[in-house]
């Protein structure tokens, strides 16, 4: 028996187990291995009922009664009257229907683990695990591992296989460098899984998942040193510096840069002398200037006789772009053309002529761009905006346009975590953007109960009065009667024909065509609208300075980075901006709310986002695809640190990798998710 062999061979798994674990995604014994616990139960300390306290508790119980009620649609509630000795309690699950069958046997012990505490008028436990008192063997230190029930999968199915492999488990073979398993005091791989799968205490699960993390977080932060390693043999176009056409360009803006965008200027223009393609990330928090800077490189560039294409994932995106870089460099003689869907076939044909022919200088666009009738005379810039909202494959077929390797400069509105840009950018220079205009003032912003709403409007209409004007958002196009989410179609109707019927509303959504939207947006900027209700389509690029109030309905069905996202559609001038972030109900406000409510910290945020969320929807999956990551996480900034130490040590002794086969695969997988090559 080895890694490979399928899991319908071990002692035990009869036709029925197999067909689970094959439904479950577990094929083959190394499936199996690394199927590792969601947590482990601690049954050596046990409480008795009549000793109970609020907090973590386990007790050893039989089940007297259990019932299970519909309690509305979509929710099962089943209680249970557990008693020992000393007295009785009470459990609940919620869509846990099967616990009824599990405990109608009432002379059955099992142990309950879970949280015991004072909740809907009364102390009890909610969703406590459940274990046969005969199932726990005592010669483990009673340290149970508990595996995620997919397709039903039981724990005691998984727990009596792996029970089978332990001797196969003590044999796998090492996939780490010897030296780095030494220097950083890790277990081996077999006493690693080993010590997940069955340990006596705590600190093995603690020194088990330090060695998986650390061999994931290698695996990805290597394969970022390898390409930078790779990226740096690349040669593309070498663009000098000219101290004069950017003193020209930086002296004639209406607006002085900050020093952040300075220095972020001066990476950029630094980077693009080399040979080597420019390969990195500007990041910035909304409304700090990115796009300045981007025009500066650009302006560089099309004096030196090349040209520059700028990708962006949303036709709105697109278009303020075309108009704000347009107003900065055409008055220097540049050509700059706006592509995307919308463009018709009679206006395409021209414009894709022309850009060919070396006539259009800055081509902006959606992915109208990477269509194989885009062709350049000489790129040697390409800008990708909210650059995680793309693929590998979509930022190749651009990159590709050039004889060359062009230059690169991906921008991300999104402020990413220190240990973020570490790992998953590890192969990209990073410059932020830090510091906001200084004739900006915070967003003074606040959550709102829905029984505030009349104030609330009122606050909102005070401010049009004043000649400014406001955003609605909303999560949803239509009414959906299984959603209680508001709807901008009702809340657009609702609106104009109630309290701010004396208003002009407009009303933008995805589901318009791009012309519609895009006009909607041109007469919000003209001021021909007070208030835009709207969906999220308005989260990224929409730059209105005379807009100063948003309104967030159902705020609390919104992620952290989100709500700061769309708070930044306000605070764009120097007149006072407001965001409220209204309630969807009563409850206490959640963690992320309050966050938003105190902090207008882009970077501070997107750190209390990543322990509340953890990375998924910081770093965006279309940017570099599923990470394999069970253990690691992407906080632990302490162990980051000294794997990408081992990393740099591995690729500077020129180490052969091939050597070590697992790892190898593993580290070729996260290369293929490069920016460049």
């Amino acid at each position: 028996m080895n890694v490979s062999t399928p899991l319908s061979a071990i002692k035990g798994v009869g036709p029925k187990t197999a067909e689970q674990l094959h439904l479950s995604g577990l094929h083959t014994v190394h499936d199996l291995l690394y199927f590792l616990p969601r947590k482990h139960e601690d049954y050596s300390e046990v409480s008795k009922i009549s000793d109970l306290t609020p907090g973590k508790r386990t007790i050893n119980a039989t089940c007297e009664s259990v019932i299970t009620k519909n309690v509305r649609r979509g929710m099962r509630v089943t209680t249970a009257t557990l008693a020992d000795d000393s007295g009785k309690v009470q459990a609940v699950w919620f869509n846990q229907a099967y616990r009824a069958t599990q405990l109608k046997d009432s002379t059955q012990t099992f142990f309950f683990s879970g949280d015991f505490d004072f909740n809907y008028n009364k102390y009890q436990f909610t969703n406590p695990s459940v274990e046969k008192a005969s199932k726990i063997p005592v010669q483990n230190g009673r340290l149970l591992p508990v595996y995620r029930s997919v397709k039903g999968l039981k724990s005691q199915v998984v727990r009596k296989l792996l029970a089978e492999l332990r001797p196969l488990m003590a044999m796998l073979p090492e996939t780490l460098p010897n030296d780095i398993i030494k220097k950083y005091s890790l277990l081996s791989l077999a006493d690693a899984l080993t010590a997940i799968h069955f340990p006596t205490k705590s600190e093995d699960v603690a020194n088990g998942k330090r060695r998986l993390a650390f061999e994931e977080l290698f695996e990805l932060l290597l394969a970022s040193q390898l390409n930078k390693q790779a990226n740096a043999k690349l040669r593309g176009w070498s663009i000098p510096f000219s101290q004069a056409t950017i003193a020209t360009f930086v002296s004639e803006l209406p607006f002085d840069l900050t020093p952040a965008q300075k220095q972020a200027a001066w990476d950029i223009l630094q980077d693009l002398e080399k040979e080597v393609p420019m390969n990195r990330l500007l990041q910035g928090d909304v409304g700090a200037g990115k796009t300045v800077v981007a025009a500066a490189a650009a302006r560089q560039v099309v004096a030196a006789g090349f040209q520059v294409a700028v990708l962006a994932p949303t036709e709105i995106l697109a278009s303020q772009h075309a108009k704000t870089i347009a107003n900065l460099l055409e008055p220097y003689g540049i050509t700059v053309a706006l592509l995307s869907g919308s463009v018709t076939s009679k206006q395409r044909k021209p414009l894709l002529s022309e850009l060919k022919e070396g006539g259009v200088h800055i081509i902006i666009g959606t992915h109208a761009l990477l269509e194989p009738a885009v062709q350049f005379r000489n790129l040697g810039l390409v800008i990708i905006d909210e650059q995680h909202r793309f693929g590998v494959g979509q930022r190749q077929k651009l990159l590709s346009k050039s004889d060359r390797m062009p230059h690169l400069l991906a921008m991300t509105a999104t402020p990413i975590p220190r240990s973020l840009a570490l790992t998953l950018y590890g192969e990209l220079d990073i410059s932020i953007i830090n510091q906001k205009p200084a004739e900006r003032k915070p967003i003074i912003t606040k959550i709102w109960s829905p029984v505030s709403r009349a104030q609330l409007y009122a606050e909102i209409d005070s401010e049009l009065e004043n000649g400014r004007q406001g955003y609605v958002v909303c999560r949803l196009i239509d009414d959906n009667p299984n959603n209680e989410s508001k709807s901008v179609e009702l809340e657009y109707r609702k609106l104009q024909n109630s309290v701010f019927g004396h208003r002009r509303i407009g009303l933008l959504h995805g589901r318009m065509k791009p012309a519609d939207k895009q006009q909607v947006m041109e007469r919000f900027l003209k001021h021909e609208y007070d208030l835009l209700v709207s969906t999220t389509v308005v989260e990224v690029g929409v730059d209105v300075p005379n807009a100063t109030t948003m309104l967030i309905e159902d705020a609390d069905q919104y992620g952290l980075s989100q709500l700061h996202q769309l708070r930044g559609r306000v605070g764009r001038s120097s007149h006072q901006s407001y965001c409220y972030l209204l309630t969807s109900d009563t409850k206490k406000p959640s963690q992320r709310l309050k966050e938003v409510e105190r902090s207008n910290d882009g970077f501070y945020l997107a750190e209390v986002d990543l322990k509340i969320r953890g990375p998924g929807e910081i770093y965006g999956k279309a940017q570099h695809g599923a990470l394999n990551l069970q253990i690691a996480s992407l906080g632990d900034t302490k162990l980051i640190a000294e794997v990408q130490d081992a990393a740099k040590r591995f690729v500077s002794s020129g180490a052969d990798l091939l050597q070590y086969k697992q790892l190898s695969r593993n580290v070729e997988h996260y290369q293929r998710l490069t920016t460049l090559n």
